[in-house]
């Protein structure tokens, strides 16, 4: 606390900083929360042959979140894997990434870095299709590659180590950089996989869609059933809920900290206050029952007996106040009877 009783720079810092972190939790967790009462509202739909006419009787020929389950199936040509025989699927993403270890200068620690240094994704139009054949009824899925979370299993990795001399490693060390390795991976979506779709289901002529919601909601392709991806957003929810609790406390205990101080240098300054005022009160209370010599006399006289001579100089508030018996009775620590500042040392007064 500083000596005009306002908050330090520090604590000042500290609050600020404690209250925008909690206002970016609490952020994060309203949104967290508003999908999951979305998912939690989003109407279930099957994939039978009653689906068309639910979209036909909807506003717009339009379910604005709806959530329904089905197996892939590809439209045209499927993708093949490069690397898996026999493997086929509608979405395929090829990524090469990098693995080096990096010198960190502050904790003077080799970490882990990865980096992917290229990464490929191939689609073909796809449906969703009941796991009962025979239905006769397909939904057409839009912009797969815009879905929040997008189920795709891993068919293929392999990691290529680097190879490296004596002199590499010496001036791998001089850099601070270490290559690991390669890491090539391939992922798809392969055909006959069971998906759990949840955005805007539409009738467009005669093929239904689905695609990304126009409400803001996200956009799921999912390989788990709903209840567990509901179950999952819940427990998002709960997890920043518990941070935002705990920012929470910790700013309202630093505000009560900061007001406390406050409290008490106010406080104090009151109390200091009363005791000049005492003080006053008296010295004018005896200077009217003494005549003008006393009076005289009384302006030099110690503040604590009010008998003696003021002989003393309190350092290093510079106040002229007691005598030496009295600043010799004060309790330790000793403190400026005027302004209750410590006294570093005391200077004898010599009057001639």
């Amino acid at each position: 606390m500083e000596s005009g009783g306002r908050p330090s720079a520090a604590q000042a810092a500290l609050l600020a900083a404690s209250t925008a972190l909690t206002a970016l939790v609490y952020s994060i967790y309203r949104q967290k929360s508003r999908v999951a009462r979305g998912l939690e509202g989003a109407r279930r739909v099957r994939l039978d042959g009653d689906l068309r006419a639910v979209l036909l009787e909807a506003p717009g020929r339009c379910v604005p979140y709806a959530v329904i389950e089905g197996v892939v199936r590809s439209v045209k040509e499927t993708l093949s894997s490069q690397f898996v025989e026999n493997c086929k699927g509608v979405v395929q993403r090829l990524t090469l990434q990098e693995h080096k270890m990096v010198w960190n200068r502050t904790t003077h620690l080799w970490n882990d870095y990865e980096k992917i240094i290229h990464q490929r994704t191939n689609t073909t139009p796809f449906d969703l299709v009941p796991q009962e054949e025979g239905a006769g009824v397909t939904v057409r899925v839009m912009k797969p590659l815009d879905a929040a979370e997008l189920s795709l299993e891993t068919v293929y990795e392999k990691f290529h180590p680097s190879v490296q001399s004596f002199t590499d490693i010496i001036g791998h060390y001089i850099s601070g950089e270490r290559p690991k390795g390669i890491q090539e991976t391939e992922q798809m979506l392969k055909v006959g996989t069971a998906l759990t779709g949840v955005g805007e289901l539409v009738l467009d002529n005669a093929t239904i869609k689905l695609q990304p919601p126009k409400q803001g909601m996200p956009y799921y392709l999912s390989g788990v059933d709903f209840d567990s991806l509901l179950q999952k957003q819940e427990s998002n929810v709960r997890f920043w809920k518990i941070l935002t609790v705990v920012f929470g406390f910790a700013t309202c205990a630093v505000l009560f900290f900061i007001l406390w101080k406050q409290y008490r240098h106010h406080r104090e300054r009151r109390h200091l206050k009363q005791m000049q005022d005492e003080f006053r009160q008296a010295q004018e209370r005896l200077m009217r029952e003494m005549n003008v010599e006393g009076g005289e006399t009384f302006k030099n006289a110690c503040v604590i007996c009010l008998s003696n001579t003021k002989s003393c100089v309190f350092l290093e508030c510079g106040h002229v106040c007691s005598c030496n018996e009295c600043y010799r009775a004060l309790p330790e620590p000793k403190r400026c009877p005027i302004c209750r500042q410590a006294i570093s040392r005391v200077v004898s007064l010599y009057n001639s």
